[in-house]
């Protein structure tokens, strides 16, 4: 938690009530608390808009006349106020709002995002032939050993890492859909390409825990931050078991609407 101390001298250059930039210098107001005022002011207003990248602290820093500790804690207040969100190697956003995600019978991670007004975008991380573990052949109605295809993924709304997961599929119906995938990003399109037209959600369970190491790295989260986590069934036309997966989705970037 960032401290509010107003009597912070290093925030302060000397008292002359004259005004340095945005800032009034003298005024009894740490300089930190009026950059985050200044930046959220512009947040708010729509000047910097849900999305929006801010300038690097080094820009923030020669604005408003101040060294780039006080420009970090400003930003600190505001990302505590959950107003803007950094991500490692990609900077300081203004922070969208939740991505609204219905879970339905028919569930398209790409179709929901469009709908949000957002751009989709899946990566294929690997895959590999293995064999079924309990877990799995129970949900695919498999024996233990079966050979199934795992495909790990992630998924972005506008380039913001929603979730990451992996999904298993009957590997003598889904040969090459891994490869087929890769090329489309897309696994509606893959699976359709494979003559399976359609699917359906036929349960969905949901979660929660801290996100463990490779998640962060995958996600760009901080550690102790949270995801969510939903496994899911899928089963073709005719209620055929068709894949099992477990996606971890960022906590505070989703909000997930159960639809009947």
């Amino acid at each position: 938690m960032v401290q509010d101390d107003s009597l912070d001298v290093a925030d302060h250059g000397p008292m002359t009530g004259e005004r340095d930039g945005d800032l009034r210098r003298g005024s009894g107001v740490a300089l930190w608390k009026q950059i985050a005022e200044t930046l959220e002011a512009e947040i708010v207003s729509g000047a910097r808009p849900a999305g929006a990248r801010l300038p690097v602290e080094a820009e923030l820093a020669e604005r408003f006349g101040v060294n780039r500790h006080t420009v970090r804690r400003a930003l600190g207040v505001l990302t505590e106020r959950g107003l803007v969100e950094a991500t490692p190697g990609r900077g300081t956003f203004v922070k969208e709002p939740p991505l609204r995600y219905p879970i339905g019978p028919r569930t398209r991670f790409s179709e929901i995002v469009l709908a949000n007004g957002r751009e989709p975008h899946g990566r294929f991380l690997g895959s590999q032939v293995e064999a079924a573990t309990p877990d799995v052949a129970r949900e695919l109605g498999l024996s233990v050993g079966d050979r199934v295809l795992r495909i790990d993924t992630m998924h972005e709304a506008d380039g913001v890492p929603m979730s990451c997961g992996s999904s298993w599929f009957v590997h003598s119906r889904c040969q090459d859909l891994d490869l087929i995938y890769a090329a489309t990003g897309s696994l509606t399109r893959a699976l359709s390409t494979l003559g399976i037209v359609d699917y359906r959600r036929k349960e969905t369970r949901i979660g929660a825990r801290i996100a463990d190491e490779r998640e962060r790295m995958l996600l760009a989260i901080p550690a102790g931050r949270s995801v969510m986590v939903l496994e899911r069934v899928d089963v073709d036309i005719a209620g055929v078991p068709l894949q099992w997966g477990r996606s971890s989705f960022v906590a505070d970037r989703v909000q997930l609407i159960i639809k009947p």
